[in-house]
């Protein structure tokens, strides 16, 4: 099989080493970087230049092309890929809504009854100010733009005022630019977390090995929220009972709601767990593999 990998990073590293190890013949990876030179042959076409990619995909014309990053996603390579009927492994831009619009995502989850934190959303401040000094008054809060913010767009705040402050930040300020124009003010959480990683075809879905990961940095996670700091699987403190309640409650309500409105989900679901003493809920989708879940998950 001739394979087309998109993507420069660790994920898309282990990704072609899997591809190779299970009998890919030919990996072309766009961009690349220096391990994946090793195995692969890389052309220096960034990922989010989807017109790019494209003519090298129609070009090449590879059995299969496999998308590591959220962005091109959300931009809509897959889609492209699909109307010049090259076969794509990655959701649609409409899909990758679960991820790029964290709004998108909450709405739905509401909707359709999926455990997950109490939120509000403001796209303004004063408005954020006058919940927070109110209803809202002390009480830890998360503070996350709603676009894609390469992981860091999510901000543990310990009260009210803490997230008052990174409201203004993104709301007026314009912290992490069009990803915070929107902000989602969540519950905080307590529980471990876990990445439960899903293989879908729209319809039908398979878990794979169940990593935790951790994004804080700094030691006893004080710092602030990065892309990851590192990973761990299989994570056994999701048993299968545990499992299965995802799966029903989480994962098949969203395949069918995205089936309805018109746009299945065909890829790789991304799951993140917080294990309350209220059973699991979830903190956020993404629509690829989990970076650094990937380095630990495709190896087993």
């Amino acid at each position: 099989m001739k394979t087309l990998l998109i993507g420069s990073g660790g994920r898309e590293h282990a990704i072609a080493w899997k591809l190779k190890r299970d009998g890919a013949k030919e990996i072309i990876a766009a961009p690349g970087n220096a391990g994946i030179a090793q195995i692969a042959r890389c052309e220096q076409i960034a990922s989010e230049d989807l017109a790019g990619i494209v003519d090298l995909a129609k070009r090449e014309m590879p059995d299969l092309v496999v998308v590591g990053p959220e962005v091109p996603l959300a931009m809509g390579l897959a889609d492209m890929l699909a109307t010049e009927k090259i076969p794509v492994f990655g959701s649609t831009a409409k899909a990758a809504r679960l991820e790029s619009s964290k709004a998108f995502a909450k709405v739905l989850m509401a909707r359709e009854g999926i455990p997950t934190a109490a939120f509000q959303l403001f796209d303004n401040c004063s408005e954020m100010s006058q919940f927070l000094r109110g209803e809202g008054k002390s009480r830890p809060w998360v503070v996350k733009a709603d676009g894609l913010a390469a992981g860091k767009g999510s901000i543990v705040c310990p009260d009210s005022y803490k997230a008052q402050f990174w409201g203004h930040e993104m709301l007026v300020r314009g912290r992490f630019g069009e990803a915070g124009k929107r902000v989602v003010l969540e519950e905080k959480l307590e529980g471990r977390e876990a990445s439960v990683l899903f293989l879908c075809d729209g319809e039908n879905f398979l878990p794979l090995p169940i990593a935790q990961d951790y994004k804080r940095a700094e030691d006893g996670d004080q710092g602030k929220n990065t892309g990851g700091m590192g990973s761990f699987a299989p994570a056994k403190h999701v048993t299968q009972e545990l499992l299965a309640e995802v799966e029903k409650r989480v994962v098949a309500p969203v395949l069918s709601a995205l089936r309805r409105e018109g746009t299945p989900f065909r890829g790789v679901l991304y799951v993140g767990l917080m294990l309350t003493t209220d059973g699991p809920k979830v903190i956020e989708f993404n629509c690829r593999f989990g970076d650094p879940e990937t380095q630990v998950i495709l190896p087993i």
